[in-house]
């Protein structure tokens, strides 16, 4: 009997535990975390507020009633009262609900209105949601970037252990500044994807098409964990949110060190489509690439998923003519699931994971494919080779 209480509990927990993650530690609570914004412990206390008020009502309600059926039960005397209507009970039970309504859409309306002042930020992020990962995009500081789970497949397989923070940990986490106001503008290039970060109160969906708007000001530096919250498709639960909060002065020297960053990437991108690799140095970019990018959908073995994602092993566009598995890599194809990689992968990793593809998982056409190759066909697709043709 015990050993069953103890497990009804541990499922209660589960079912109605509330995430909270602050500095890298989690805890599970049975209420909402306060988090580490203003905002957030404005929501929190609404909570509080409507959840006491609730209470309230719940103990005059109950309680009426639980004494009305004790004191005037049958087996005292009680004799029912032979009345139809009452104008007065009437009224009073209109108006008392309306003035309680009132007063709780008081404090409601000035919280949800404080959550929707994007005003005077000091920094605007655009963030996009792709099947599935992040996209992060600072304003006017030329910095942007894709976020994807670090969980490796094995973990997720059940392989190796899994870590203190599985599938809630990314390559590239999105870096902010505490004492800021951030600004972020939310959209998505497929599907519907929702960010939130629990610690923040910012929950808002990212629509193709169609801008959100959200913010947040951090208190404490940290690093904060939430995940997508709408079901978008096969690997919803792989696309995890990760915030690094940091102070203002070390926020500006990630900055600037991410600059160096990206500035360099672009020049070693540049210098690859001189190189000729190998074969293995291929191969083994490949697949990396393949694993982190394509395995999602494809499945690490390359065999897809029947009706959902096609397999590689064997496919028409895998054997077939190089420039159009290169096409399908850089531009992907409308009307399906595949999405193009042109801005999220370079040349280099685009040339060695066409050819993992056609050297491995099954298939062997002997074909390599340089960055050379993938930066003239992009180059054959841009407006200006096409207006002079």
């Amino acid at each position: 009997m015990k050993r069953l209480q103890v497990t009804l509990w541990r499922v209660t927990g589960l079912l109605f535990a509330g995430y909270a993650a602050s500095s890298g530690a989690e805890e599970r609570t049975f209420n909402m975390t306060k988090g580490v914004t203003d905002i957030s412990g404005k929501v929190y206390d609404l909570h509080m507020l409507i959840f006491y008020i609730c209470c309230a009502i719940a103990l005059v309600v109950f309680g009426a009633m639980f004494y009305s059926m004790y004191h005037h039960r049958k087996s005292k005397g009680a004799v029912a009262a032979h009345f139809h209507e009452s104008t007065k009970v009437e009224i009073i039970w209109t108006v008392i609900p309306i003035i309680i309504l009132v007063l709780m859409a008081i404090p409601a309306t000035k919280t949800l209105v404080a959550m929707e002042d994007t005003s005077q930020s000091d920094l605007t992020i655009r963030i996009t949601g792709s099947q599935w990962k992040w996209h992060y995009s600072y304003f006017n500081e030329d910095v942007e970037f894709y976020s994807l789970l670090a969980t490796s497949q094995k973990a997720i397989d059940g392989v190796e252990e899994k870590g203190a923070h599985y599938l809630l940990e990314v390559d590239n986490p999105l870096v902010l500044p505490i004492n800021r106001k951030v600004r972020f503008l939310l959209t998505s290039d497929d599907v519907i994807h929702s960010w939130w970060v629990p610690d923040f109160a910012v929950k808002k969906d990212t629509i193709p098409g169609f801008i959100n708007e959200a913010w947040t000001r951090i208190d404490e530096p940290g690093v904060y964990r939430g995940q997508c919250a709408e079901l978008c498709g096969r690997a919803h639960g792989f696309m995890p949110v990760v915030v690094h909060a940091m102070e203002e002065q070390e926020y500006d020297q990630w900055l600037i060190a991410k600059k160096q960053e990206i500035a360099k990437a672009k020049e070693e991108a540049a210098a690859s489509l001189t190189a000729t690799l190998s074969k293995d140095e291929l191969m083994t970019l490949g697949e990396k690439t393949y694993l982190d990018r394509c395995a999602v959908c494809h499945q690490a073995n390359g065999a897809g998923i029947p009706g959902a994602f096609p397999a590689i092993t064997g496919s028409k566009v895998a054997t077939g003519e190089v420039s159009t598995h290169i096409d399908t890599v850089l531009n992907g194809r409308p009307g399906t699931a595949m999405q193009a990689f042109a801005n999220q992968l370079t040349d280099k990793e685009i040339a060695a994971v066409v050819t993992y593809q056609r050297n491995g998982l099954g298939n062997s056409t002997g074909d390599l494919v340089q960055a050379s190759d993938v930066n003239a066909m992009r180059a054959s697709e841009s407006p200006t080779s096409k207006e002079g043709e």
